[in-house]
């Protein structure tokens, strides 16, 4: 189904595995190597190659979809080592836009916000981030102009891999902030740190300066194409940009020190570079949202017959679909789109988050009798969400399947543009910057999609508080991975001042410790790697 280019290019790398040269030898996170450096960037496709496998470590888990030749060994590739299905659960499933009924090892420590050193989903997601960072490190140290000349390549081809080497910057940046945002305080290595040594811990506020230099550097010294010039699923400057906003909203979070304005500034710079909101929001989530949609700014490209696993869009249908719902309600949600391991069943909303919408808001899209959990191990009580389905519909409302019948099409937005409306709209209120007026007109244009008319807009930016704008994103951004940080942000993850059923793992809720903010660093790196210090508390 996907046309573009490093989706099609990932059918071509199935096996092919990018030489590495591994700072972690001792924490065993590297597949064997089936190929060498000088056969990899001996040659342009060998770049190509390269570069498609530093995207496709977003997409997948291992070298032979959908599991075999795991990226990371010691963990259940289906279950803990996808980057999509790692991130979602990490976001979500401690908050109230999310809870789980399954008992697999972890869950429930996530559900109940009972962090713990030894979660593997913890460990795969901190795994995850790390092997894609050391992906990134071994194509630059590749790709330098040194490396590349007298190649023969073509100037056109030299140029381009000069681009490829600014987005694996880009994808390095993104891979940090994650590491920044949930661990706070990560080992830090880059192309140019000595191999085979045991990495230093970077301290937050030092990694805070560190992804916002190399994101200004590879945007704003044009190192980067220009936004909305890319092919499909490559960064861009737009990318580069969006990934600033976000970092200057959390700032005050990851160093004490706010910095609103430029958050404001950078969304601004998305805003104005020519993305649109899609007219309809469901469509937005659908099998071929790659196609004419002109609000994504920056996504993780699934397609059922090229990059099939058990995470990424597929665990997103299925963990929420279920197969009386897919009957019962069919005349909403038409069908999951998955027909074979299919409706898992599993995830809910809590009653806290659903209650929230507004009557007539199109992005209510949730199914389901009982709105509250009293049971936190059956399925049908909490409502479903219908958001994600490997699905086509058609203007005339007719529909079809995505490509594969147990692999979903959906791409995953990581930045979009109702988030930097978003973002524009919060960094104002919250700090002495930007518009009003302006601000005012992006949360409209945000909720006049949402209700298909203005009647639900505010009229006077001063009338917006800042729980509106919280309660604004949780509507448009619900399991997109987003609701974790905003909580934090708004002081209302940990404490008392927001509780939601089965916080802290009691029916109606409690306070749990601030220390909670933050993951532990999983116990297997602290034991391999005496330069690392535990997060407080853990």
């Amino acid at each position: 189904m996907k046309i573009n280019n490093i989706i099609k290019s990932i059918v071509f790398i199935t096996g092919f595995l990018v030489l590495l040269s591994s700072c972690f030898d001792d924490l065993d996170r590297f597949p064997e190597n089936e190929t060498t450096g000088d056969d990899v960037y001996s040659t342009f496709e060998g770049y190509k190659g390269a570069i498609v496998k530093v995207y496709a470590a977003n997409a997948l888990s291992g070298n032979e979809g959908p599991s075999g030749k795991p990226d990371i060994s010691g963990l259940d590739e289906g279950q803990y080592a996808d980057f999509v299905r790692m991130y979602f659960n990490h976001q979500e499933l401690p908050t109230d836009e999310a809870h789980c009924i399954w008992q697999d090892e972890g869950i429930p420590g996530l559900n109940n916000i009972n962090f713990s050193s030894e979660n593997p989903f913890s460990k795969g997601m901190y795994n995850r981030c790390i092997m894609n960072i050391m992906y990134v490190n071994e194509f630059l140290r590749n790709s330098t102009e040194g490396e590349v000349s007298g190649k023969g390549f073509s100037p056109t081809e030299v140029q381009e891999i000069s681009y490829y080497r600014a987005e694996a910057r880009f994808l390095r940046a993104f891979q940090y902030w994650v590491l920044m945002d949930l661990f706070g305080n990560p080992p830090f290595v880059t192309e140019e740190t000595e191999l085979d040594i045991l990495p230093e811990q970077i301290s937050r506020k030092e990694l805070f300066t560190y992804v916002e230099s190399e994101l200004k550097d590879i945007a704003d010294n044009g190192l980067l194409k220009d936004a909305r010039t890319n092919e499909y699923g490559r960064a861009d400057k737009g990318a580069a940009w969006a990934l600033l906003a976000r970092l200057y909203l959390n700032a005050g979070v990851y160093t004490g020190t706010s910095m609103y304005g430029e958050a404001a500034t950078y969304a601004e710079k998305v805003i104005n570079a020519g993305y649109s909101l899609k007219s309809d929001y469901e469509q937005l989530f659908l099998a071929n949202n790659d196609v004419n949609n002109p609000e994504v700014i920056f996504s993780i490209n699934y397609d059922g017959e090229n990059t099939r696993n058990y995470g990424g869009s597929t665990f997103l249908i299925n963990c929420g679909s279920n197969s009386d719902y897919q009957a019962d309600y069919a005349d909403l949600l038409h069908h999951y789109g998955i027909r074979d391991n299919a409706n898992w069943s599993g995830y809910r909303a809590r009653k806290e988050f659903t209650e929230k919408f507004a009557d007539g808001d199109k992005r209510n899209l949730f199914v389901g009798e009982t709105p509250s959990i009293e049971n936190a191990v059956s399925y049908k009580e909490g409502l479903a969400t219908y958001k994600w389905r490997n699905i086509i519909i058609n203007a005339d409302g007719s529909w079809n399947y995505g490509s594969h019948i147990t692999y979903a099409d959906n791409d995953f937005p990581v930045f979009r543009l109702a988030e930097m409306y978003l973002i524009y709209a919060e960094a104002v209120k919250r700090g002495d910057t930007g518009s009003t007026s302006t601000a005012l007109d992006y949360i409209n244009k945000v909720r006049e999609r949402a209700f298909g008319n203005s009647d639900n807009n505010y009229k006077n930016f001063s009338n917006v508080e800042l729980v509106d704008i919280l309660n604004e994103r949780g509507f448009e951004l619900y399991w997109e991975g987003h609701r974790r940080t905003d909580l934090v942000r708004f002081n209302m993850f940990s404490g008392s001042g927001y509780i939601w059923e089965w916080k802290g793992g009691i029916r109606n809720g409690r306070s749990v410790s601030s220390h909670y903010n933050i993951y532990p660093i999983p116990s297997s790196d602290i034991m391999a790697n005496p330069n690392l210090t535990q997060n407080p508390n853990y």
